[in-house]
């Protein structure tokens, strides 16, 4: 799989050839053009009400200020696009509400995919009772 970022010999982010800044002053339209198929597919049938409600939120917050005060969503299908490098996030993950900073490697990723939903299972010892065999269990 070939990596669409790189970080330039000089140390500086750029997605498909482009920088951040260049990235950050292109319309919406045009970084669609460069994002993976589904996310651009996404942008280019139109975002819903809720999604243009949390990109406007994205650029009127302020770095500092998100920070503190992370910008509160369910949307986990909201696709990571420029405006939104740099900020705080607070994404549910069907529990709670957990922070995500955007960094500008998950560029054309969606937010959902940076706050796992599912948690791994440890099970303890049976109970007794549980099944037929654990009346057996010596207790201590």
């Amino acid at each position: 799989m070939s990596s669409e970022y790189q970080i330039g010999h000089e140390g500086e982010f750029t997605y498909r050839g482009h920088t951040l800044d260049e990235l950050q002053e292109m319309t919406l339209e045009e970084v669609a053009e460069l994002l993976p198929a589904r996310q651009r597919r996404t942008i280019e049938r139109g975002l819903s009400v809720d999604h243009e409600k949390l990109l406007e939120k994205a650029r009127d917050a302020e770095e500092e200020q998100t920070a503190n005060n992370p910008i509160r969503t369910h949307l986990r299908d909201m696709p990571i696009v420029p405006e939104m490098v740099g900020l705080t996030f607070a994404v549910h993950n069907g529990q709670s509400f957990e922070r995500v900073k955007v960094e500008p490697e998950m560029l054309g990723h969606y937010l959902g995919e940076f706050q796992l939903t599912r948690t791994s299972v440890e099970h303890g010892q049976a109970g007794i009772g549980a099944t037929r065999s654990s009346k057996f269990v010596p207790l201590k």
